[in-house]
């Protein structure tokens, strides 16, 4: 069984002075390059900001900022360019979601404001092909980033390390005991 140290690495005043030296310049990205990443693409620069808002409703984990989403759905651009049929599918796909978002709501997808209203929207045509290959792409795209594996408690392969029953196969310390 592991043995997680519960004591913090890193003291108060640590903290204090990431967090005062973080705080600006997070302010000024996010301000000047908000909307940068949908820029210059093949797709439509709204097209992809309502991938990475239906990416969240589909797999919707709070603790995760939108640039795992982004990151997720950036390569659709690529595929888009590769192929005019992925492009066509992707563009007709938000548009039938846009309108079905105007036509019960009054407005777009992205500015539906309740997650409940954006995810019985999605349940609407989640028959579709556009539906069933982002939601398909998204769960190797979302889920392969290193990144996140930690703030999901995945410690990453353990073939190199012994294998999961030597290493891990019963380290369930995230379940009340029973």
């Amino acid at each position: 069984m592991r043995e997680v140290d519960p004591r913090s690495r890193y003291s108060r005043r640590f903290v204090l002075k990431a967090a005062a030296a973080s705080v600006p310049a997070a302010a000024i990205a996010t301000g000047l390059a908000s909307e940068a990443w949908a820029e210059g693409g093949t797709l439509q620069p709204a097209t992809l900001k309502t991938l990475v808002k239906a990416a969240r409703d589909i797999y919707p984990h709070d603790f995760l900022v939108d640039s795992y989403y982004i990151a997720a759905v950036t390569p659709w651009n690529a595929k888009a360019a590769a192929d005019p049929k992925v492009k066509i599918m992707l563009e007709g796909g938000v548009k039938q979601l846009d309108a079905a978002a105007r036509a019960a709501h009054g407005q777009a997808y992205v500015d539906v404001a309740w997650e409940a209203d954006r995810v019985a929207l999605l349940r609407s045509i989640e028959a579709t092909a556009f539906f069933k290959a982002v939601r398909g792409d998204l769960v190797v795209s979302l889920y392969n980033q290193k990144e996140l594996w930690p703030k999901f408690g995945y410690e990453g392969a353990s073939a190199d390390k012994g294998g999961y029953l030597n290493r891990g196969f019963d380290d369930i310390d995230w379940l009340p005991k029973a």
